[in-house]
């Protein structure tokens, strides 16, 4: 005799409507937060938008195969360019490049990786934070006094393009320790402890494993430091002056966008300095496209993490 089999059927829950209501107070306190964040993103958006804008309908009528050829003219003369001061903008910049990233490298190696909970770890991240807000124009003068004048302390170099490389590296240092130190703190521990798993040393965890890994991130931050460094022109006027000439060597004035653009926007005003008004606005869109490639370049290089 076998037992009759049970109904097995779930017994049928009645469902409540999932539908939100638009007007209750949670969703009209949302859609209000989620307008004010998008009116906010806009606003912050349109003085980029703005200054871009006005630069490139200014200037742009301007740009043409002369500007980067040929030197900036005298008062009441038409043509000319701007050349000598592209290349003395990317040799000073290039110059402070070399100085700021090794040093800057290694003292977020140092305070990352090896420093631990040490005293002068400290004092470096509180001498990068003060650095980093020291006024452009102070360090134009500190500069001028330890490298540019003769006498004293200073090494005399004189108005160059290596003592502008050096007020530009200065700028630099801050940015660079930093996001290097926090492009090292990325890496993941497991990386560390497999490395030291297999028998390497602190000194090949670090250079051999670590550092690789965290490379497109550092390369990030010096690119920022970079394009911050191109835009300055305060601590150039006080190193490395301007010239109207192709410089010899790096140890002579030389021409940079940012005084050009400074130089060329405070003449008077007047039929004969028209020109070098336009070349003031060609010389800002052009200074304006070299930081946005170079911002470009830093956001293609964090999307190449091999972390």
């Amino acid at each position: 005799m076998t037992a009759e089999p049970q109904n097995l059927a779930t017994p049928k829950i009645p469902m409540g409507n999932l539908v939100r209501d638009s007007s209750s107070p949670r969703n009209l306190f949302g859609n209000l937060m989620t307008g004010l964040t998008v009116s906010a993103a806009v606003i912050a958006l349109l003085p980029l938008v703005a200054v871009l804008s006005y630069v490139i309908f200014k200037g742009a009528s301007r740009i043409d195969l002369g500007v980067f050829t040929q030197l900036p003219p005298a008062p009441g003369l038409s043509g000319g360019g701007f050349g000598n001061a592209i290349v003395g903008t990317l040799v000073m910049v290039g110059i402070a490049a070399l100085i700021s990233v090794p040093f800057g490298l290694m003292a977020a190696i140092f305070v990352s990786e090896f420093g631990g909970k040490n005293q002068i770890v400290f004092w470096i991240r509180f001498a990068t934070n003060v650095l980093s807000g020291v006024p452009s124009i102070v360090v134009g003068v500190f500069t001028y006094g330890i490298v540019v004048i003769k006498g004293g302390l200073s090494l005399g170099l004189g108005f160059s393009a290596v003592a502008g490389g050096i007020a530009l590296s200065v700028l630099m240092l801050p940015i660079i320790v930093r996001t290097s130190e926090e492009s090292l703190k990325l890496v993941p521990d497991e990386i560390r402890q497999a490395a030291v798993g297999v028998g390497a040393t602190k000194f090949q965890t670090v250079f051999f494993v670590v550092l690789p890994a965290a490379l497109p991130a550092i390369v990030t931050g010096a690119m920022l430091a970079v394009a911050r460094a191109a835009g300055e022109t305060a601590p150039l006027i006080f190193t490395a002056l301007f010239s109207q000439y192709w410089a010899n060597g790096v140890l002579e004035k030389t021409a940079s966008l940012g005084v050009l653009v400074y130089n060329f926007s405070i003449v008077p005003g007047g039929p004969q300095f028209i020109n070098q008004q336009q070349l003031a606005w060609a010389g800002a869109l052009v200074l304006v496209v070299m930081i946005l490639i170079t911002s470009i370049l830093s956001r293609l290089a964090t999307g190449k993490r091999t972390y």
